[in-house]
């Protein structure tokens, strides 16, 4: 009797427990592309109990190439837990399975700096109760997704407070026959200063000291290691002030999913360093 009592009380306090525990949602919306006419996915997790009269940060999370909108829930299913965690809202865009989010010199219907940067921050702003402003706004993204993160961020610090990549391709003219880039940005050969530009190497001439902390992480083992090894000295060459970490890992979801906290804990410090000096 008293096993079955006890074992009662703690079915009870376990359902009590579920009964008021927080859950973040989550959402598949359509977004409308003016600059390539059609409409774009986007999963989107934010808190569960949304306050309309409080202003959410907001992360953008790009997937890497050959992925979609839903790889990152599908790859770290914890950021639902991580989203009601930090009361910040999780967006994951879909970018084409390799567009690298450029708006591309050779594909017009291909725009995908204007759509990730302008119109779905747009679209942001006004479906959800975002702090609609750069200190309200985190960018990161893996392998292509940390390409384009770093490259929009440097190239629309208006936009983004803050920036980060995660095994990101931020050198792409050693590759210049891989992952379709040719596509958008013509033969190397033909527009060797296009790929320097369209680099994130290539962009470093928009930073300055102290305007937009960094946060940059890659496997030892990952084969854009040393890529990402000459950004970071680049950056300290430069003197701007970053977060870099390499450590082992390779080019995998293993290694994402623990990199992709490390990341939103680095946002959610810097949102919280902006409440604080408001």
């Amino acid at each position: 009797m008293k096993k079955l009592l006890s074992s009662f009380f703690l079915s009870l306090i376990l359902f009590v427990s579920l009964a008021f525990q927080s859950f973040a949602q989550v959402d598949t919306v359509s977004t409308f592309s003016k600059s390539m006419n059609k409409e774009i996915k986007a999963v989107v997790i934010s808190p569960e109990n949304l306050d309309p009269n409080q202003d959410y940060p907001v992360t953008y999370l790009l997937h890497g190439y050959s992925g979609n909108y839903k790889s990152w829930i599908d790859g770290v299913p914890q950021l639902v837990d991580l989203a009601e965690e930090y009361q910040m809202i999780i967006v994951t865009p879909d970018g084409n399975f390799d567009s690298w989010y450029w708006d591309s010199p050779e594909k017009a219907d291909s725009k995908y700096e204007t759509y990730i940067s302008k119109e779905l921050v747009e679209f942001m702003d006004e479906k959800y109760p975002t702090l609609a402003s750069k200190e309200g706004r985190a960018i990161t993204g893996l392998s292509m997704g940390g390409h384009g993160a770093l490259y929009l961020a440097f190239r629309h610090q208006d936009v983004y407070g803050v920036a980060g990549s995660q095994s990101g391709g931020v050198d792409i003219t050693p590759f210049p026959e891989n992952w379709n880039m040719k596509t958008y940005l013509g033969e190397k050969s033909k527009y060797p200063e296009r790929w320097e530009e369209y680099s994130v190497l290539g962009q470093l001439h928009l930073l300055s000291r102290n305007n937009l902390p960094i946060i940059i992480h890659c496997g030892t083992d990952d084969f854009f290691y040393q890529a990402n090894l000459k950004l970071h000295e680049e950056l300290t060459y430069l003197n701007i002030p970053h977060t870099f970490t390499a450590n082992p890992g390779g080019h995998n979801w293993e290694y994402w999913e623990e990199s992709v906290q490390y990341h939103l804990l680095y946002f959610k410090n810097y949102f919280e360093s902006k409440k604080t000096k408001d």
